[in-house]
């Protein structure tokens, strides 16, 4: 046994020597990645706005400090300093006495725009969410099939949100390209793509890729089975990473666009975003990533993350989870409502996802209650810490960690200041600022979507 452990070692050690030597060699060859040839640019600028003092608020900066009374200066749509007694010459004042002051939400899991309310008559004509057509669809760009008149997009940034990520569906195994957008009022996408964001790509494992290949057992040759949908996964991460060494040595590219961004999955290139319930079906892509050589961004759902944490944690990987979706299926019932603090508690990086055009208007909320949770079992996570499960840790998991998430110096100002305690089902967002520019006022008047117009208010009448 210690022999097999030795030489087990030892075949790991030198097969991380050959790759890392290949990917030394890649990084300086200059040539052109094939699977950055994104469909559409972006062309989002941010409104041009004066510089703004935030005064006498209490910050809560995302990377876990709290500040009470201290004051936020920006300037040219960045954050420049937080302290007090910033000189006022040209400077506009936002007084946020009393008021509570965040980063912009994340939401590191949507479909907005993309499953867009009201639906038609059928779910088919109202989605663009899943290309039903292979269980591998990593050729497709979900951003070719976002509506910016979504009505999510408007009410996402009046409850504070700033950054969404769109991902594509889980019903195939590959499920394509993600974007990250601004939800800002555009007319095409390109005017809400977050500039120079990483690449983003669907994985789905579990119940949903093995329904999509037993639906299309009769007429197509798909897996019906987890095992079956591992060898799948094996098998097209085989032929991707020979695409990569043919394409270092001799610059040949793969005509098939699938193989070139899962190879770009194994550059490390493209992050990965995983839909996945189940401990013993994450432990199992955790083994697929290390065999191939590629990190798992975050799991999504992940509703059994906390009874594999130190595998999470030993990959680097994060927990996208909800509050307390539970029971609708199989893989969700052994769900529970203290995932999140119990993730958080033992030192993993978790935030919480909406998944819903509603849920992702309440992402604060949906904290509370993973919080509340926690605290009933003894672990109770203060505001500071926890306003990082929907800033910094999802900005992190989406390779925009440096720019977005977190008030400090160097960050874009995006910024929320809320009329009470954020985590309060009473609390609004004020002010939202997106770039340093306000973006929502809930004092003025709000551009309505064309899907609003002409509408009235439901009004419920209580039985």
């Amino acid at each position: 046994m210690a022999e097999y452990k030795i030489m087990n070692v030892f075949d790991r050690t030198i097969s991380l020597v050959k790759w890392l030597a290949f990917f030394a060699c890649f990084a300086t060859t200059g040539a052109a990645a094939p699977w950055d040839d994104a469909p559409i640019s972006s062309t989002y600028r941010p409104i041009p706005s004066d510089p703004i003092i935030i005064r006498n608020a209490t910050i809560l900066d995302g990377a876990g400090a709290r500040f009470e009374g201290r004051d936020i200066l920006i300037r040219d749509g960045h954050v420049i300093a937080i302290g007090n007694d910033f000189p006022t010459d040209g400077v506009d004042e936002i007084d946020a006495s009393g008021l509570w002051v965040t980063p912009g939400i994340i939401d590191i899991h949507s479909h907005n725009g993309t499953n867009v309310r009201p639906r038609t008559d059928s779910n088919r004509q109202a989605s663009d969410v899943s290309e039903g057509s292979d269980v591998d669809v990593g050729d497709t760009w979900i951003e070719t099939a976002i509506d910016p008149q979504d009505t999510a997009f408007a009410r996402a940034l009046s409850r504070g949100v700033t950054t969404i990520q769109v991902l594509p569906g889980s019903a195939p195994i590959f499920g394509g390209h993600s974007v990250i957008v601004k939800p800002v009022p555009a007319s095409t996408v390109s005017e809400m793509k977050f500039p120079n964001a990483p690449l983003g790509f669907k994985m789905a494992c579990g119940e949903n890729p093995k329904w999509k290949g037993a639906d299309a057992s009769s007429t197509k040759d798909w897996p019906t089975s987890r095992a079956g949908v591992h060898a799948y996964m094996r098998d097209r991460f085989d032929a991707a990473r020979e695409m990569l060494v043919n394409w270092q040595a001799t610059g040949s590219v793969s005509d098939d666009a699938k193989t070139v961004a899962l190879a770009g999955v194994l550059a490390g290139k493209i992050n990965v975003h995983f839909h996945c319930y189940r401990a013993f079906d994450m432990s199992v892509m955790l083994n697929l990533a290390r065999e191939y050589g590629f990190q798992i961004k975050a799991f999504h759902h992940a509703t059994e993350a906390y009874k594999i944490v130190d595998q999470l944690r030993a990959a680097g990987t994060c927990s996208a989870v909800w509050s307390d979706w539970w029971g609708y299926k199989r893989e969700a019932m052994d769900a529970i409502r203290a995932n999140a603090p119990l993730l958080h508690e033992r030192g993993g990086c978790v935030m919480m996802h909406s998944d819903s055009p509603f849920v992702g208007q309440y992402l604060n909320i949906e904290a509370a209650k993973a919080e509340a949770a926690g605290r009933r079992l003894g672990l109770s996570v203060p505001e500071e810490q926890m306003v990082r499960w929907i800033t910094s840790a999802p900005a992190s998991a989406i390779g925009l960690g440096d720019r977005i998430g977190t008030i400090a110096p160097g960050f874009a100002a995006d910024i929320v200041l809320w009329n009470g305690n954020p985590f309060s089902a009473y609390s609004r967002p004020k002010l939202v600022l997106i770039d340093g520019a306000i973006r929502f006022n809930a004092d003025a008047e709000q551009r309505q979507s064309d899907f609003d117009l002409g509408r009235t208010p439901a009004i419920e009448v209580m039985p």
